[in-house]
């Protein structure tokens, strides 16, 4: 079995199209038939049922996918990991992010880390609590920023980098808007705009809500912060929101007002998988990732600046 081989079934099978693999490959057609022929020949089985143009995989042939898949995605590791072995300065990061700290957290340290390394590359994902832990368990990134830690998961590990506060986004026409700061159950019986079921942002605003005496009522859900934020200004409710993620980017028409009783806060941390190494690369910012929140003084001290 040839590396090509596994190469050629792979595009055809995602594919389900000979002619279109072939396009993809930058080959005749001729030679990915052959290749799969050869496969199947050394085989002894069918990978494949033809349907006119169209083929589709046989049972065995979608387990033999799910094995090649796997066999592929290890040789591609380990080829990136012995390029990023001879200069880990130049590799590549994939990270995996949730909307609250797309605006300012993680462009700032990528910022900080490309004057260090200004050749790193960088592979971003964002999305849901639940979906950066998956990503990192399957391998489809290597680590992920994630606030707060899962408590019990078996094949990843995370740590700590700093703690944040929530505070109150209210309209500047809300009744509260000229108060310096507000006690969380003087919401009670506004409405609210929170972050969809599944997102870990949601449940920490419920939950603080409920301990103060009253259920929030959802008025709008929305999956990305600036669209939280325009909800809020244009006046459609009120919400809790990562104090960061309002840094140098206050929606026109809101006040941000602190929380003075009780204060809402969650830790943010790293995640990285506990089944397999970082790479070089990724190694050099997960060291540079707890270097810069190394103390929470100084990561204050950043954030006024």
């Amino acid at each position: 079995m040839e590396l090509r081989q596994i190469e050629y079934f792979i595009e055809v099978a995602q594919r389900e199209h000979m002619t279109e693999a072939a396009v993809a490959l930058h080959v005749a057609q001729s030679a990915v038939s052959r290749q799969i022929y050869n496969l199947e020949e050394e085989l002894g089985v069918q990978l494949f049922i033809r349907e006119g143009r169209k083929i589709k995989l046989t049972p065995i042939g979608n387990t033999f996918l799910i094995h090649m898949q796997q066999a592929f995605d290890m040789i591609e590791r380990a080829k990136r990991e012995m390029a990023e072995s001879l200069d880990p300065e130049k590799g590549t990061i994939r990270i995996g992010f949730p909307s609250s700290l797309a605006s300012y957290i993680l462009p700032k340290v990528i910022s900080e880390f490309r004057e260090v390394y200004p050749e790193a590359k960088f592979t971003l994902k964002q999305g849901s609590y639940r979906y950066l832990i998956d990503s990192v368990i399957k391998g489809n990134i290597n680590m992920a920023l994630i606030g707060p830690l899962p408590p019990s998961e078996k094949k990843i590990k995370g740590e700590t980098l700093f703690i944040e506060q929530l505070v109150a986004l209210l309209s500047e026409n809300h009744p509260l808007a000229k108060k310096k700061s507000i006690k969380l159950n003087e919401l009670q019986g506004n409405p609210f705009i929170v972050y969809p079921k599944g997102y870990i942002l949601r449940d920490l605003v419920m939950k603080a809500c409920k301990l103060n005496g009253f259920d929030p009522e959802v008025a709008f859900e929305g999956k990305d912060t600036d669209a939280i934020k325009g909800l809020v200004a244009a006046g459609l409710g009120v919400t809790l929101i990562p104090e960061i993620s309002l840094i140098d980017s206050l929606p026109r028409c809101t006040v941000m007002l602190p929380l003075e009783e009780p204060s809402v806060t969650r830790g943010v941390g790293v995640i990285i998988p506990t089944e397999r190494e970082l790479m070089p690369t990724e190694k050099l910012f997960y060291k540079f990732l707890r270097e810069t929140f190394a103390t929470l003084e100084g990561f204050q001290e950043q954030v006024q600046e």
